[in-house]
């Protein structure tokens, strides 16, 4: 029996993938194998992948601008002040439950915002979180919770809201790919897709604040060197601008909070993420808070910011663009079909657990939905699922794993905050956790999403 290229070159990618080879070199290598495997030889294989390289170069774009945006906000210190302003209310407020619940709904919210109207993904957190440190040690919070709520906020907002980085997610990469492979997207939406799934999400977030880390837990209290700190995330723009107390000014203030609502009414009403950062960046530069001199750098900080994620986007569509090149993927449903004999129950539930497995083995969801995308659709359609349960497939099995995943940014950046003072274990402390409470209620509600739907 004949090994189908498809599944192989899957195979190749996740193993390299969790072998910790780099995610770029796994996909690259997964999609040779699977090109010559399938007789493409290797001028054809290299001409599909480059041109699913061409297909990704926007999404590329959006992310590079979307980090010098980032860059900017936090030159202008308003992440610095939001953490100085919740520190001093604990201080005012003492250590009383309602003082607690606050900070943290404030996580929360500062996580969802950062996904979607103050789009700086995890760049905020080594900026918040240290400084909130000694005051979580004297409530005698649970770090842990704190990875959840902070995870919650990450990976939520983008696979339910379709602005900011879930514009990229849900739009540009997930509804783009799907209409692609064959499904009629104009009446599709997203937000009732995925709302079943991000109940999910809400459901794991409450079992962890009031069952699973309710309990007090000890830690020592360690001093931060501050200057320490900066010197092991040297390199990263935010945190050198975090120590200049000079840009904490209301001035600059008010000046990104114009320019965050600038950015998000641009995208709201062209649609483009891409030009509501860049006229982000321009009310930046327009009122002094990045001056000119300046801007060359806080742009390529931006840049390297968001380099690695956008780098591995367009991989992942070079690969995707080659498995629809080898013609073996009608094959791959076909047998897949056969082997479910028309049970969707069945077929969702594969579904689902098959991009738990990728997404957590490449560490990014936003690389793994152009991948399953060419695969999955195709079997939706021959198993009957309507279009809106197609999409609730696809856009969970990305989402799944992205939580719980070693490599994720959604757990390495509370790690990166919390672990500041030497007592919050990477995977003890934020994979585990976050698995627990996400990845089994989102495949639970992403399977009866399928169902529903």
């Amino acid at each position: 029996m004949a090994i189908n290229a498809v599944l192989l070159a899957v195979v190749i990618m996740l193993g390299l993938s969790l072998a910790r080879v780099h995610v770029v070199l796994s996909l690259l290598i997964g999609a040779l194998a699977g090109g010559l495997i399938a007789g493409l030889g290797m001028t054809d294989t290299l001409n599909a992948f480059q041109e699913g390289i061409r297909n990704g170069a926007q999404i590329a774009l959006s992310y590079a601008l979307l980090g010098a945006f980032a860059v900017a906000i936090a030159h202008s210190g308003l992440p610095q002040s939001l953490a100085g302003a919740v520190i001093k209310r604990i201080d005012a407020g003492g250590t009383s439950g309602m003082i607690k619940y606050m900070l943290f709904a404030g996580l929360v919210m500062m996580s969802c915002f950062s996904q979607n109207l103050i789009p700086i993904h995890i760049a905020f957190i080594p900026l918040l979180v240290p400084p909130l440190l000694l005051a979580f040690n004297r409530m005698q919070i649970d770090r842990r919770l704190i990875t959840c709520l902070l995870t919650f906020g990450l990976v939520t907002t983008y696979m339910f809201i379709p602005y900011g980085f879930g514009d990229i997610y849900l739009n540009q990469i997930m509804l783009k790919n799907v209409g692609e492979a064959g499904i009629d997207i104009a009446e599709v939406s997203v937000v009732q897709a995925m709302a079943i799934p991000a109940l999910g999400m809400l459901l794991g977030l409450l079992t962890a604040v009031f069952i699973s880390y309710r309990k007090p837990r000890h830690y020592q209290q360690v001093t931060i060197d501050k200057s320490a700190h900066d010197a092991a995330i040297k390199g990263d723009t935010l945190s050198e601008t975090a120590s200049g107390a000079a840009m904490q000014s209301k001035l600059k203030t008010l000046a990104a909070l114009a320019a965050i609502v600038t950015a998000f009414v641009v995208q709201l009403y062209t649609d483009s993420l891409l030009l509501g950062s860049m006229f982000g960046f321009g009310v930046f530069m327009a009122t002094g808070v990045v001056k000119w001199r300046e801007a060359d750098t806080v742009f390529n900080d931006g840049i390297k910011l968001m380099a690695m994620i956008g780098f591995i986007m367009i991989t992942a569509q070079g690969f995707a663009e080659v498995m629809k090149a080898t013609g073996e993927i009608a094959p791959l449903i076909d047998g897949a079909t056969n082997l479910f004999a028309g049970n969707k129950a069945i077929a969702a539930l594969v579904m689902l657990g098959i991009g738990l497995v990728v997404t957590m083995g490449i560490g990014s969801s936003f690389s793994t939905i152009p991948i399953i995308a060419a695969i999955y659709v195709p079997l939706c359609i021959s198993l009957g699922f309507s279009p809106l349960a197609t999409v609730a497939i696809i856009g969970t099995a990305g989402a799944l794993g992205d939580a719980g995943s070693p490599a994720s940014d959604s757990t390495l950046g509370p790690t990166s905050g919390l672990n500041i003072d030497g007592q919050h274990d990477h995977i003890k402390d934020s994979v585990v956790p976050t698995f627990l409470h996400y990845n089994i209620p989102l495949l639970a509600f992403g399977w009866i999403a399928a169902m529903v739907l």
